[in-house]
């Protein structure tokens, strides 16, 4: 389980089929053999270490899902360790698991910030709500507005900085994660589950 809050910029090494070997700093301190890291927010398997890199095992439904498959040598890339319990939780519960990829279509300044459009399938759309999460190549977000094809997020100049989304332009594929929370909600809310939506909004959920 991850926050959304990236920890490093890191930089791929090296990108053969099924492996991705990533160097990296502050993200390998306190890090064994088999532990996660988010990789563009895709949880990934810590298969190898060395003082400055790590490696990990790609498969092919991260392929298919995620952005991982188009990496190379030489790109960078946002990097999270899987949260410790206790810690501060500044983003979001974030799993790691990448439901799909979307397309950067706009970018705009507004002010000290950056507008990002981003045209995403209908089964990330579904769960799309303004003011609601999402995690956008494994960086936490708030939708400031939604659309029936696409949603648009705002980031400060500190997250523009500290994360890859200071080298994305109009075109580029990110990974995309909705909130759980949402996944949850509209699995106890279908026919049969005997909670509604007059139920969550009685007892204070909505």
């Amino acid at each position: 389980m991850f926050t959304g809050i990236i920890e490093e910029i890191g930089k791929i090494k090296s990108a053969p089929p099924g492996k991705l070997t990533v160097s990296a700093v502050k993200v390998l301190d306190g890090t064994l053999m088999g532990d996660s890291i988010a990789v563009n927010g895709a949880c990934l398997t810590v298969t190898g270490m060395t003082s400055g890199t790590f490696t990990v095992d790609v498969m092919e439904e991260t392929r298919r899902r995620t952005n991982i498959g188009k990496l190379a040598a030489g790109d960078r890339v946002n990097l999270e360790r899987a949260m410790a319990l206790g810690g501060r939780m500044g983003g979001h519960l974030v799993q790691g698991h990448v439901d799909d990829t979307g397309k950067i279509i706009s970018l705009s300044a507004e002010r000290d910030a950056t507008l990002i459009k981003i045209e995403a399938p209908p089964i990330v759309m579904r769960y799309t709500v303004e003011k609601g999460f999402i995690a956008v190549n494994g960086i936490s977000l708030t939708i400031v507005k939604r659309d029936s094809h696409s949603f648009t997020v705002s980031i400060v100049q500190f997250t523009k900085t500290n994360t890859i989304l200071s080298d994305i332009r109009i075109g580029d594929i990110v990974n995309l994660e909705v909130d759980i929370i949402a996944k949850y909600v509209e699995q106890l809310t279908k026919p049969g589950s005997g909670i509604s939506a007059e139920f969550l909004q009685e007892h204070g959920f909505i």
